[in-house]
């Protein structure tokens, strides 16, 4: 599916995606709802993915203003920064540093394709 020329936000994104679902709740705390959300079959990747996210060729890829935003925790440090709104991340340093620990953490230990989703099965 085309997204529309000339939209200020759009996520691409796969609806069982934890990753995706992280940005979404990001844009939620930040109360963004104007964005054009855009489903990507990931079988038959859309040129839009592929030229917004060409190293990857992955979801979510955050595009605002036509410049786009690669990886989940990256994309929540910019949504987290570029909105208005209640902090995502926490103003103290350690408790920021805390926080990116354990989503990093969570990335690595938890595998999202081994299994049904949100199976935590590797974890220790």
């Amino acid at each position: 599916m085309a997204a529309a020329e000339g939209v200020e936000l759009r996520l691409l994104g796969e609806w069982l995606s934890p990753y995706c679902i992280r940005v979404k709740q990001a844009l939620a705390v930040k109360g963004v709802a104007g964005y054009e959300y855009v489903e990507e079959d990931l079988e038959h990747k859309s040129e839009l993915l592929l030229s917004s996210n060409p190293v990857h060729g992955k979801v979510p890829v955050l595009i605002h203003r036509g410049a786009p935003v690669c990886e989940s925790l990256v994309i929540v440090q910019y949504v987290d920064e570029a909105w208005a709104g209640p902090a995502i991340l926490p103003s103290d340093p350690y408790e920021r540093s805390r926080a990116r620990f354990w989503a990093a953490y969570i990335d690595d230990k938890v595998s999202f394709s081994s299994g049904p989703p949100f199976v935590l099965s590797n974890l220790p």
